[in-house]
């Protein structure tokens, strides 16, 4: 028995052998009702659900029982505990802590505010939840959601049989744990257990709620039958043998029947179409698109998701990927400026799936905009590569468009001259007439060390023949060219836009 005494309106009636049959006058149990002031934590006469599980279970036994009629105790809201209020309390199962919002569970279930506030307080009543602190709207401030407690009637312990027991004496009543469940509530255990774990899904029509509601009124009369028959209603409280079994599980089977498949595991599995994922109808695919495209491509971000997936909906039931699409718009060229995306996106994407009509045009056109995309990449970083190249240093270049054109000029000027038709080392060998005491080898020798100091950028040697002798005289003894040339870059050096000989 309960170390937790049963309220009086639950009778539960003496043990008696399990060989005398079921008869005679029984006490039944009484409708499930919660006041307003016992709906929290501390005046609830039941226990905490220690998972969700296991209260799916004592959900789905109150949906069945039809001990809660709503209308009873109002005039207003909903008519039953059907399976909306079920799907309410799939969502709260979920949640730990249970902490909901009622803008969270309109937007899971799709009901509306007033509805949701209808189920949560038919759970209360019913005695399924149980307030632990109460949210608050303050006008000025955000509101505040309730956090509940997820309990197990009494009266789902009285119908089934379940012993629970208070393991600290000095913690409070709904802390009282499972020890064991009659035989005579096991096979309800693992109906409820089977309801537990499948999900009760919105219905997609009037026609087929209104069937549902049907079925869960007709399931609910069946249900009062066995939950509260003379079998279960009013369960022997038997002394067993085995106090291994629990509010959310079923007995396991050895673990060599688990390995030879002679039995099959209690976890509930998931099937292997939930764990792909679902799958995406027509204009599923045109969002799902329109979504990629307007997160790929900035001229298009901003848009309008449904508008796109209009605009694209031809190429999106063609099977194309937002790939495929960026492969199309590299062969009909993009613009860097756009006014209207959505616009502009319709008349690129005008006849593109009776172009591109297979999946290999598609995988061709997306590889040629690959090789596009490695083309510019590689000549973007041999541009940075050649700016910083040309103009690393402590000069800064100038902002001005002329100012940079003459400094090009320079540069090319100086350091990219024109070949000559003659070799250095084949040079005509002009008249030295005018250079006194000089010898052809002593000519080529000046010659030479002139050439090493200019390519250094050292000048000085020729400036100074053409200040001391003249530029004719000069030109006599090193060459027109050498001459040409010191004199340019001895010209670009006194300007201040132009640095040579240091890096």
């Amino acid at each position: 028995m309960s170390a937790v005494a049963a309220p009086a309106a639950v009778v539960i009636p003496s043990p008696r052998p399990s060989g005398s049959p079921v008869g005679g006058a029984i006490d039944v149990l009484p409708g499930l009702f919660v006041p307003e002031a016992s709906q929290w934590l501390s005046a609830s006469e039941g226990r905490v659900a220690l998972e969700g599980y296991s209260w799916m279970q004592a959900v789905h036994w109150v949906a069945g029982s039809g001990l809660y009629k709503p209308r009873r105790h109002r005039s207003h809201g909903p008519r039953s505990f059907g399976p909306t209020t079920v799907r309410v309390a799939q969502e709260l199962a979920q949640l730990f802590p249970c902490r909901p919002g009622i803008e969270y569970l309109v937007r899971r279930t799709g009901l509306s505010e007033r509805s949701v506030e209808y189920h949560l307080g038919m759970l209360r009543e019913a005695g399924l939840l149980a307030y632990v602190v109460r949210g608050t709207r303050v006008r000025g401030e955000s509101a505040q959601a309730s956090e509940f407690a997820r309990m197990i009637p009494l009266e789902f312990d009285a119908a089934l049989g379940i012993r629970t027991v208070l393991r600290d004496e000095a913690a409070p009543a709904y802390t009282r744990s499972m020890t064991g469940i009659a035989e005579a509530g096991r096979e309800l255990m693992a109906k409820l257990a089977r309801k537990a774990s499948r999900k009760v899904r919105k219905p997609r029509s009037k026609a087929s709620a209104k069937a549902s509601a049907k079925g869960a009124r007709k399931g609910a009369e069946q249900a009062v039958v066995t939950a509260v028959s003379g079998e279960v209603r009013c369960t022997p409280m038997q002394v067993g043998t085995s106090g291994l079994s629990t509010a959310g599980t079923t007995s396991f089977p050895p673990e060599s029947k688990l390995a030879s498949g002679e039995a099959k595991s209690p976890t509930p599995k998931k099937s292997k179409a939930k764990a792909g994922g679902r799958k995406l109808n027509r204009v599923g695919r045109r969002y799902q698109l329109a979504r990629e495209l307007t997160q790929e491509l900035d001229w298009l971000r901003g848009c309008s998701v449904p508008r796109i997936a209009w605009v694209a909906r031809n190429v999106a039931d063609a099977g194309w990927t937002a790939t495929d699409v960026r492969g199309w718009l590299h062969l009909r060229g993009e613009t860097g400026r756009v006014h209207r995306g959505s616009g502009l996106l319709a008349v690129l994407l005008a006849g593109a799936e009776t172009v591109l009509d297979t999946p290999a045009k598609r995988a061709d056109a997306i590889e040629q905009w690959h090789g596009a995309q490695e083309l510019a990449r590689r000549h973007r970083i041999q541009q940075v590569r050649a700016r910083s190249e040309r103009f690393e240093g402590d000069w800064d270049a100038p902002t001005s468009q002329a100012v940079r054109r003459q400094v090009n000029e320079v540069f090319t000027a100086v350091f990219h001259p024109q070949p000559q038709p003659v070799a250095p080392e084949e040079e005509a060998m002009p008249d030295v007439s005018g250079v006194e005491g000089l010898e052809a080898a002593e000519l080529a020798q000046a010659r030479a060390e002139a050439r090493e100091r200019l390519m250094v950028g050292d000048t000085s040697l020729i400036t100074v023949a053409v200040d001391a002798m003249g530029r004719e005289s000069a030109e006599q003894l090193y060459g027109a060219d050498l001459v040409h040339r010191a004199l340019q870059l001895a010209s670009g050096a006194r300007s201040s836009l132009m640095t040579y000989g240091r890096r």
